[in-house]
């Protein structure tokens, strides 16, 4: 009976540990509208792209990705050089009239689950819907599909210089 206990305590604190590793990203104070508008701004004054990355909390592949973006180098080089990278939340039950003309503005995104992925120009044009969907690999993500998404929508791949 004490091993069973025991066991069974085991697996609960693993369990806990893996959410605890899982960091809520999505800051739900924010106005979403005004948080894509300051990061237009933003990367149109920097020369890149935005990358709204919409979920929430709520949404454990939506951590899943920001951790897994986070923990890779080369990832998180990409990003930095070439986006401004935002977390837009959004929740289908709770976000009302104003995360329906959130989406909308985003291309109806919303239409391939969370988290998906929006890339924005520094106008504020979507350019691109990622479904992130076709970047798992089991539990978690491809980093060569991962990779090769930022590589092949960055700024200079979009709008190459003659």
């Amino acid at each position: 009976m004490m091993k069973k206990i025991l066991t069974i305590a085991l697996l609960t604190l693993l369990a806990l540990g893996a959410n605890a590793q899982l960091n809520k990203v999505y800051d739900e104070t924010l106005d979403p509208m005004t948080q894509i508008d300051q990061a237009v701004l933003k990367a149109k004054a920097e020369g890149k792209f935005v990358i709204c990355q919409v979920g929430g909390n709520w949404c454990p592949w939506c951590l899943k990705f920001a951790k897994f973006i986070t923990d890779d180098e080369s990832i998180r080089q990409i990003i930095e050089e070439n986006f401004v990278y935002i977390h837009v939340n959004y929740h289908p039950r709770k976000s009302g009239e104003a995360g329906k003309a959130m989406l909308k503005r985003l291309g109806n995104a919303g239409r391939f689950g969370y988290p998906v992925l929006v890339v924005l120009d520094g106008d504020g044009k979507v350019v691109h819907i990622q479904n992130s969907a076709y970047l798992e690999d089991g539990e978690s993500y491809n980093q060569k599909k991962v990779l090769d998404f930022f590589k092949h929508w960055t700024p200079a791949a979009v709008n190459p210089k003659e």
